[in-house]
């Protein structure tokens, strides 16, 4: 799909992370972004950076928790420029690892029940128009069976892995309506809070925590959604981005685990 004058919606892209790489990504390929995010100020920054570079864009607030900010926001981009031709569900809620128990229902309506309104209410929106592209965020912690190192959030791990399902599901729509659903599942990205946790531990302890010799970069994911956007043959892939490895995507059919263990059934 050539992006050119298409309009995309990017939540979560206020900070500095991979909402404003992603939008600045699509805007320098032409674009009209619409950039979304409950941070005011953040979300008018990414849209200065954008217009100072030449694209076009505005900022939309939405709380992708509440349904009705979600809509508003698809029905502006729709009657501000004539359709939604790409959705980007980036927005999350903050990782807090260190409360395992708490802000459950904070981070499952944001990083799962968001994604799941806003592409029931943008595959609508493509239908009308021939089609489209929406590419959900997921990530690696959301593919391990158990996790060799302790750390982490139930609920995120739960959002994360429920909308790689989502994705993969959708995956139809590619061949019956010409909307392609993908989903990126990178490991530890180079935003400022990871990087500069990072940085704090020494390679060994990197390693003996399970966390990589290096980090991905928000330009590195953005490029990652171009190609996803824009290459038709991808309807319903998982992208998953490893920091120590390449982007592969995980092929059709796979069960989700390398091996089972034997067990045997207690006697009757």
């Amino acid at each position: 799909m050539d992006i050119k004058d298409r309009v995309a919606v990017i939540t979560g892209a206020g900070g500095m992370g991979c909402g404003r790489a992603i939008a600045e990504c699509l805007a320098r390929e032409g674009a009209i972004v619409v950039v979304s995010d409950i941070d005011e100020n953040g979300g008018q920054g990414t849209v200065r950076r954008i217009k100072m570079a030449g694209g076009t864009a505005c900022f939309r607030r939405a709380d992708v928790r509440e349904q009705c900010d979600i809509h508003a926001l698809l029905e502006f981009a729709d009657k501000s420029f004539g359709g939604v031709h790409i959705l980007v569900n980036n927005a999350s809620a903050p990782f807090r690892p260190r409360e395992p128990l708490e802000h459950w229902s904070e981070i499952v309506e944001t990083d799962l029940l968001g994604p799941m309104f806003a592409t029931r209410l943008a595959i609508e929106l493509m239908q009308r128009t021939g089609g489209g592209s929406i590419i959900n965020v997921s990530s690696t912690s959301a593919l391990g069976h158990g996790r060799l190192h302790p750390a982490g959030s139930p609920a995120y791990d739960v959002a994360k892995a429920a909308v790689l399902r989502l994705t993969t599901m959708l995956g139809p729509l590619g061949a019956n309506d010409n909307i392609r659903v993908n989903c990126v599942v990178p490991d530890w990205v180079a935003t400022p809070d990871v990087r500069a946790y990072w940085e704090f531990l020494t390679p060994d302890q990197r390693s003996l925590q399970g966390i990589p010799g290096r980090l991905t970069t928000v330009e590195g994911i953005a490029n990652a959604v171009l190609r996803l956007v824009t290459d038709d043959t991808l309807a319903g892939r998982v992208l998953v981005w490893w920091s120590d490895d390449e982007p592969r995507l995980i092929p059709w059919g796979d069960p989700g685990y390398a091996s089972l263990e034997p067990f045997k059934p207690a006697p009757t």
